[in-house]
């Protein structure tokens, strides 16, 4: 029983249609009070995080409808009181780090995901700027004149961690358009619209148009950027605090 904390454009089809077989699984045995897996330390860590269960599905089903698989299944959180304030949890079993390690070996000499497991600091960081961009500007700039010198696996690990807790943060409307804007330029010469066309869009409209233009014309850099899905699955309204009993 896996739950994996890494952007889900790192597994492939077996490991991702898997984690959203094992993920329903654990909000059963959560809600029902299963005794099946109940002490299972994926289940414990995932216990009173109901929210974010229910976000990480998102995140998989935004990941297989990108690949052209439909999710018939949504998850309804079982803790519905703890949509706010929006937490994940602080245990992992395996850091950021060694969770691609875990791949790497994994899938040796099998099928990869659509992200190539990033073999440095810099593939790693390239994968994932859109989505920090999308979230914090002044954290992208910061983050990328920093992985210009980055050399040891020390360094990665510390920047996969930062990365995988960074894309569990809601992006900004303002810089979530911004790093849509910047994704358009990789595509634009694909589409018939113009940038002025298309800066007035609603989000969900723009995010899925680069999402079409990207497959169509199987663009690399967006082929491999972890923003391509994820950001689809933030792009709804935000959660409402909930509102006191009568």
């Amino acid at each position: 029983m896996r739950i994996w904390d890494i952007n889900p454009g790192y597994l492939n089809r077996q490991s991702l249609l898997g984690e959203h077989r094992e993920l329903h699984g654990i909000v059963s045995i959560i809600s029902n009070n299963k005794k099946g897996y109940a002490h299972h330390p994926e289940t414990r860590r995932w216990r009173g995080y109901g929210w974010a269960l229910q976000q990480r599905h998102g995140l998989l089903a935004a990941e297989m409808t990108l690949r052209g698989f439909h999710d018939y299944s949504p998850v309804v959180s079982p803790s519905p009181e703890e949509i706010w304030p929006e937490i994940f949890p602080e245990i992992f079993i395996d850091e950021p780090g060694q969770q691609f390690q875990l791949l790497t070996a994994k899938y040796r000499n099998k099928e990869q995901g659509r992200i190539p497991l990033p073999q440095n600091s810099q593939q790693l960081w390239s994968h994932h700027k859109y989505s920090v961009l999308a979230r914090d500007q002044n954290l992208y700039r910061k983050l990328g004149r920093a992985v210009a010198g980055s050399k040891s696996a020390h360094d990665f690990a510390t920047l996969a961690k930062t990365l995988t807790l960074q894309l569990r943060q809601r992006p900004t409307p303002g810089s979530l358009r911004n790093a849509l804007h910047h994704m358009w330029g990789h595509i634009s010469d694909y589409s018939s619209l113009s940038k002025g066309e298309i800066a007035s869009w609603p989000l969900p409209r723009l995010a899925a148009e680069i999402a079409r233009c990207a497959l169509l014309k199987k663009e690399p850099y967006l082929m491999h950027s972890t923003a391509l899905s994820e950001l689809q699955a933030w792009i709804k309204p935000p959660p409402q605090e909930m509102p006191p009993s009568p």
